[in-house]
């Protein structure tokens, strides 16, 4: 009988939840960091979390004791929330291991003999990499309500950083199923005239890469963005992550 459910049979009800106990995960370091202030207040202990990331049932005639499943468009999400919040808090977090990189779990590759797949988590970490070395930027901002039924959690997750170079580098995750966003943020202290943008979505909730189809879900190039005296205003699709670039 199933547990956790399918890696790739399930509806808007089971993305939902997902989302919603992902984000449990910045109540989980801001408590923890709470305490670890009262000890450490100049912060020279780091936290460390380990083993994040998606856990459901094995796939279908494979070794149940190997933890081998599909990766799909819910996992991207749920890699871009994290990120996020690792990034916001990094004043605290100092190193996060996911769970696990190949073919366990939340992988980021999966292999079958000879043959290797990237998957829509692999991308994430690909498109976020550029936060790497990088000075965090506070982000204030209001996020639309995701509502399901009773229950509803932010729709937005965004995190920013500047590089070595000058480059604003802008993250954002939009983890309604079906809502659209815009989001409209001045930019300030630079004249921001450069944009690029990448996004990761898919055709449906399920879409993921296989060994048939390997690049079902990857990034591609994103241009619905708007920059007029210093105000930004980006269309983010559903269920999308999204990943902006910006130059003086």
């Amino acid at each position: 009988m199933s547990q956790k459910g399918s890696s790739t049979d399930f509806g808007a009800a089971e993305w939902f939840t997902t989302l919603k106990r992902t984000l449990h995960m910045e109540e989980l370091i801001v408590k923890h960091s709470e305490i670890m202030d009262k000890y450490d207040p100049d912060k020279k202990v780091g936290l460390i979390i380990d083993e994040w990331g998606t856990w459901y049932d094995v796939e279908p005639g494979t070794n149940p004791g190997f933890l081998y499943q599909q990766n799909t468009l819910r996992d991207a999400l749920v890699a871009g929330i994290n990120l996020n919040l690792f990034h916001q808090h990094c004043d605290r977090v100092q190193m996060t291991n996911i769970a696990q990189i190949v073919n366990v779990l939340q992988a980021l590759i999966l292999t079958e003999g000879e043959k290797m797949l990237l998957t829509p988590t692999y991308h994430v970490f690909d498109m976020f990499k550029v936060h790497q070395d990088a000075e965090l930027v506070p982000v204030e901002f209001v996020s639309p309500d995701y509502v399901m039924g009773e229950e509803s959690i932010s729709q937005i997750s965004v995190s920013s950083s500047m590089n070595a170079e000058g480059k604003l580098h802008i993250s954002i995750c939009n983890l309604s199923h079906d809502q659209s966003a815009e989001i409209s943020s001045t930019l300030v202290g630079f004249n921001w005239n450069i944009v690029r943008g990448t996004i990761l979505q898919g055709d449906q909730l399920h879409a993921h890469n296989t060994f048939a189809d390997q690049d079902a879900v990857k990034p591609i190039s994103f241009d619905a963005w708007t920059i007029q005296d210093q105000q930004l205003t980006v269309h983010i699709p559903p269920a999308s992550v999204v990943v902006l670039a910006l130059e003086a």
